[in-house]
This record gives structure tokens, sequence and C-alpha cells, in this order.
């Protein structure tokens, strides 16, 4: 038996830091949106109890570290599963670029085994399975546009922002988010106005959604990460109607409403970075 699955990518229109939380975590306020930009993973039942990763990147783990594999552990303890699976990963996300490509692989192996195992599970258990590993997974698990809370576990699903081009670009760094948010002063933090933002998107203000991006970790990575800056800064010359780091970075995304501008943006980008791409949102 095989099930193959999608696992797409999130941008953070906003991201608020509330407060340090007892647990170690961060109190967040965000909201979160899925681009058309995917992995794709292969789910195979094996004769086995084990559980083999394969990944088309070679500097992803393919063992215990990897995610996708925590998950598969993970679900198969909970419903006392004795079969093994081999996971097939073919990466299109950058790794390690606040896109959640490692969350979102966890979530469609959930969603995957969920199928390839007649297991039964609603979206709700899956979610709550998946934020035992990551904040980001139960997002990933009900994919749309949705406000997280907690620390990004709570999931409340709103209405999806108007169609449009969304350009991706990845400088060749990597960021440790765990670092990005151990160097947050939270008393320096400008909030971004989340309900303003959910107002616009349920009115389907693209000018508002534009105007209203935000991210509080963003600042950070900019003072550490000089060329994050300068993409930011040649995506808002070439054109793009509002320009924010996604998580807590590396990459950059900027919306495009026209389809016109869009070429531009984007050509102008490969000029000076390699990771560059141009999908539509799917939220």
């Amino acid at each position: 038996m095989k099930y193959s699955i999608k696992a797409p990518a999130k941008i953070n229109l906003t991201l608020d830091t509330i407060k340090k939380r007892p647990d170690g975590y961060h109190e967040v306020e965000m909201i979160m949106t899925t681009v058309d930009l995917a992995d794709r993973l292969d789910l195979m039942d094996r004769s086995d109890d084990k559980i083999v990763i394969d990944v088309s990147e070679g500097f992803v783990p393919n063992d215990h570290r990897n995610l996708a594999y925590q998950a598969a552990d993970l679900l198969r303890k909970h419903c006392q599963i004795n079969k093994g699976v081999s996971i097939y990963i073919t990466k299109r996300i950058p790794v390690s670029a606040g896109l959640a490509g490692g969350s979102s692989d966890a979530a469609a192996t959930l969603k995957g085994l969920n199928e390839l195992w007649s297991l039964g599970l609603s979206l709700d258990e899956l979610a709550e399975l998946g934020g035992q590993i990551g904040s980001d997974i139960p997002f990933c698990i009900y994919g749309g546009t949705a406000l997280a809370t907690g620390r990004g576990e709570k999931i409340k699903q709103i209405a999806s922002p108007p169609p449009c081009w969304v350009i991706l670009a990845k400088p060749p760094i990597g960021v440790s988010t765990a670092d990005i948010y151990n160097r947050l002063k939270l008393d320096d933090v400008e909030h971004p106005d989340t309900e303003k933002m959910i107002r616009a998107i349920e009115e389907q203000d693209f000018q508002q959604i534009c105007a209203g991006l935000h991210n509080t970790l963003e600042n950070v990575t900019l003072q550490l990460y000089p060329e994050v800056r300068k993409i930011k800064e040649q995506m808002l010359k070439f054109g793009c109607d509002g320009v924010l780091m996604s998580g807590s970075g590396p990459t950059v995304f900027g919306l495009v409403q026209k389809e016109s501008r869009l070429n531009r943006v984007y050509n102008g980008l490969k000029g000076f970075c390699s990771d560059v791409y141009a999908v539509r949102l799917l939220g």
C-alpha cells in the first residue's frame, strides 16, 4: 500500500510575541496562511516494524531528528500500531527558512498515515498529537488561514485572504528560531494589530492586509543578518505591495496583486538570491 500527500509551506501575515511562558516557550498570537510551495511525501507500508525516512536533500536528517519520523513514531504508539513505514520526502520548501517545512512534513505524515492505516482519527485528534512534537504542526494539520495562539498550537480558522501572488526569497543562510526568540527584548517590541488584520482579511481588503503585515521577530533577524534586510529592501524597490519576513526567517515574502509586476520582482531578486519562488496563496 502507498499513499502520497503534499505538505505546503506557510507564511506569517502577523507574528506577535506576548510574553515568556513558565515552560520556556513564548506566548504568541499570529495569523498564518498556506502557499502553493509544497514538499511531497510518499508513504509505503513495510513488512517489518521499522520507520525508514528517505529525503531528496542530503543535509536533512533521516533519523529520529526528522519531524516526520517523530510523527510516525508518535502515531504508532498512540494507536498501538506494530507496522513499519517507509517515508520518501521530496523537498521543495527550503530548509530552516521560516516556512514550516519540517512541521508541514510531520503534519502530512500524520494525515497520510491516518489514511494509509485506516485509523479514522479526526483533524482535531491529529492536531493534538502534532502539538506534542512542534508548535507549527497543528496549523499545518488544518491548513488554510488561521489565528494561532498559545505557543502556536491553538488554532482558530479564519477567512482566506484575497488571491494574490507571493514571492519568496531565501538567502543562503540558516536561522535558529530558538536563538532569535532568546535575543528578543519584549519591552522593545512593537505589536501588530491582529484584530485589524483579521478584519482586513474578512473584508478582502488587499491594501489593508499589506499595510498590516508585521512580525515582532523581524528586527532581531534583520540586525543579525544584513542579507535578510537587503532582500526586504529589494522587494520593496522592485514593486511588491507588501513585504515581511516569515517566522524567524530568513525567508522574506512579498505580496503582489498584479501579475504584470510579478516577473519584474522575480527576475530582479534572482540577480542576487538563488532561492526565489513565485507561488499563489492557498489559504
